[in-house]
């Protein structure tokens, strides 16, 4: 029989054990100890440093042997014997190696430390962000509610070196002489009387509510850029809103005077909304150092305002109403606006 038949279940032994050691990527590298590790004692065996006890033959070896094998000579089979328990021996010490590797592989993933702090807790300080973040976008808009809107541009106060006169289409503030408060309105309805658009009287001096554009009477030859003299009837439209500066027998909320209310549109007003210009002292036509009144045609009241504020919706302004009769608290001066210069020709 000749040997390459006789070593085939030696080679196939062989193989299937250094295989298994090897299978794993991870313990190729270590290949080289494995093979440094081990020794050849006498008689072909194979063994470990280790104090471990050979295993006996495997039977599945004798088994697997061929017939003609089996009908080989004495000298023959003791060789195959002695090359089937040296095999054995060597595939039951790479075993234990395995298994040894194994287990200090083991320990040594258990002895590489603790996991870094920040891997710890990396979702977590994320969380923490997102919820600052939202915080601050939110506080940005509560904010961005409460703040004064930009005034049109080129608005001015008056230059006590130039006087500057006021024609119709100017936009301007009206402020009340006594408590320095500015003619406002906003898109709020009183919750009595009329129930339209609320008038008050506001502190801010840059507030985007508080400019009236000033129109003239309808059907009139007056244009943008005229002047406007003593006893003209005017018309004051809200800037904001394009409402019409209106009064009417409704009583005002805090003292039961007229109520003053802002109506109508561009393509909508009546008598109600019809202001005559009363100038104090000698000047003919409306100028911005001029303290003026405003008579209500349709119920005779003057554009009036106090000291006494609303607690609620409208906390903080004052009451704008209509009064009878004429009080030194209901005199009015124009002051910051875009005064549209007169026409030429004026």
């Amino acid at each position: 029989m000749s040997s390459g038949k006789a070593f085939t279940p030696l080679g196939r032994t062989l193989a299937v054990a250094f295989v298994s050691l090897n299978s794993n990527p991870r313990r190729r590298r270590r290949s080289t100890r494995a093979r440094d590790e081990a020794v050849v004692v006498p008689g072909g065996r194979t063994a470990l440093h280790e104090t471990a006890a050979v295993a006996p033959p495997a039977t599945q070896t004798t088994q697997g042997l061929s017939r003609r094998s089996r009908a080989a000579g004495p000298g023959e089979r003791e060789q195959q014997r002695s090359e089937a328990e040296s095999a054995a021996s060597l595939a039951a010490a790479l075993a234990r190696e395995r298994i040894r590797r194994s287990s200090g592989e083991a320990e040594g993933e258990e002895e590489e430390g603790p996991v870094p702090f920040w891997q710890r807790t990396w979702f977590l300080a994320l969380l923490l962000a997102m919820a600052a973040a939202s915080f601050a976008i939110a506080l940005l808009l509560y904010l961005g509610l409460d703040l004064p809107e930009a005034s049109p541009a080129q608005s001015y106060a008056a230059d006590p070196d130039k006087v500057v006169e006021i024609t119709y289409g100017s936009a301007i503030k009206l402020m009340h002489e006594r408590t320095k408060f500015r003619l406002h309105s906003h898109d709020v309805p009183y919750g009595s009387g009329s129930g339209q658009q609320s008038v008050t009287s506001f502190p801010n001096v840059d507030d985007a509510n508080s400019y009236w554009i000033v129109r003239p009477q309808p059907d009139t030859s007056a244009k943008q850029g005229d002047t406007i003299t003593h006893g003209t009837i005017v018309r004051l439209q809200h800037m904001r809103t394009r409402k019409w500066l209106h009064s009417h027998m409704h009583a005002s909320p805090i003292t039961g005077n007229l109520e003053v209310s802002c109506f109508g549109g561009d393509n909508e007003s009546d008598t109600g909304d019809y202001w005559r210009l009363e100038i104090e002292g000698s000047g003919k036509s409306w100028r911005q150092d001029q303290r003026i009144r405003l008579r209500h045609v349709d119920t005779g009241g003057y554009l009036h305002s106090h000291d006494r504020k609303y607690t609620r919706i409208a906390g903080g302004q004052q009451e704008v109403c209509g009064v009878g009769d004429k009080r030194p608290d209901n005199v009015w001066l124009a002051a910051e606006g875009v005064y549209l210069p007169v026409s030429q020709g004026k």
